[in-house]
């Protein structure tokens, strides 16, 4: 067995300097004729198989290691280099790079660089590169970046960047950036963003932006921007679209041109929504200010007042949500209805016997006469519990 093994080693690294020999007939290519063999590497000009323009590698095992093509397997400690392209298997402890194209599976410890296409599944501990297009499975512990035409699943410890036309499911970190078109769904802690179109469902922890049109969701913990029109839903605190049809839900919504749908939030705007200063006063909080959000007919109010106790009484105060409907009744004057919430805080109040705080809930009736566009007066009336 001891006599064995050296010859094993021999054989092998005599074939890595032998071209592969062929039988075909006179009409092979070029291509097929070239010299298959074994890379056993040290370094880049340490090895049994020279860097070379034509040839070919079958099984690369190696420190570090450099070769024209691979077809095959390559396994190296720190790097692998292939300057045209790999098909098959690259495993290293660095860095794997790749000139032209790859299909098969690279797994690198830190990078893996591909200079045009990637087909197949690419695991990187901190960043995968692709120059042109890439489809399969990509995943790296901190960016990917990919060119045009990008499809798969592609995740990324803080970043995903891909260029035209990806499609798939995106998954980061902290954000994902499409250049233009998106396809599927794209996921982040913090942001997505899509320079064109969406077709699918963007979800962050922050915000969601699509800079034109948009079918399809947006979820997000803070905010949702979509540039041109949305068909769909948009579910986030806040919710902007220039025209949409569909849902948006959120505390505030707002369209610029046109909506065909519902909108449900504590403020529902557009570029015609009036916004009103309210000054009025009352038996449950004494003081109030508000401002009213209205709409052709609908409307809105987010206010606040003091006293709720009497001014005798230390300082207690509300605030306050409510949502109507508006009609005219004969000229200037008009008639609305609304139900509303009130938050009620009673502060050092509590140490004489009241409740820290109250909620009521209230139904309300108030006709309101306009002396201008920008003055009115109303009285309300109405219960509450």
């Amino acid at each position: 067995m001891r006599r064995l093994f050296p010859s094993i080693i021999a054989l092998l690294m005599v074939a890595g300097t032998l071209p592969a020999q062929t039988t075909d007939s006179p009409s092979t290519t070029k291509k097929d004729r070239e010299p298959v063999g074994i890379n056993l590497s040290l370094w880049k000009n340490m090895s049994t198989q020279q860097t070379d323009t034509v040839g070919s590698t079958c099984l690369n095992l190696g420190l570090f290691s450099s070769m024209n093509r691979l077809n095959g397997v390559g396994i190296n400690l720190l790097g692998g280099v292939v300057l045209r392209d790999m098909n098959g298997v690259q495993i290293t402890g660095l860095a794997n790079l790749v000139g032209g194209s790859m299909r098969g599976v690279q797994i690198a410890g830190i990078s893996n660089v591909n200079g045009n296409n990637l087909s197949g599944v690419s695991i990187s501990g901190l960043v995968g590169i692709t120059g042109n297009h890439a489809q399969g499975v990509i995943f790296s512990g901190l960016t990917n970046i990919t060119g045009d035409n990008t499809s798969g699943v592609i995740i990324g410890g803080l970043l995903n960047i891909s260029g035209e036309n990806s499609s798939g499911v995106h998954l980061a970190g902290l954000a994902n950036i499409a250049g233009e078109s998106f396809n599927g769904i794209t996921t982040s802690g913090l942001l997505n963003i899509v320079g064109q179109s969406l077709r699918g469902i963007q979800i962050s922890g922050l915000g969601n932006i699509t800079g034109e049109d948009m079918h399809g969701m947006q979820i997000s913990g803070l905010g949702n921007v979509v540039g041109g029109s949305f068909t769909g839903a948009q579910l986030a605190p806040m919710n902007m679209a220039k025209s949409g049809k569909g849902l948006q839900i959120g505390l505030f919504n707002y369209y610029k041109e046109n909506f065909d749908g519902f909108q449900l939030g504590l403020v529902n705007a557009n570029p015609d929504t009036k916004v009103q200063l309210m000054l009025f006063g009352g038996n449950t909080t004494k003081l109030n200010v508000g401002a009213r959000f209205k709409n052709k007919l609908f409307y809105t109010i987010l206010g606040g007042g003091t006293h709720y106790l009497d001014f005798s009484d230390k300082f207690s105060a509300s605030l306050f949500y409510r949502a109507g409907l508006e009609l005219p009744l004969y000229k200037q004057l008009f008639i609305s209805g609304d139900l509303g919430f009130q938050h009620i805080e009673n502060f050092k109040n509590k140490d004489y016997g009241f409740p820290a705080r109250l909620y009521a809930l209230q139904a309300r009736v108030n006709l309101e006469y306009r002396l201008t566009d920008r003055l009115g007066i109303f009285v309300t009336g109405g219960y509450g519990g």
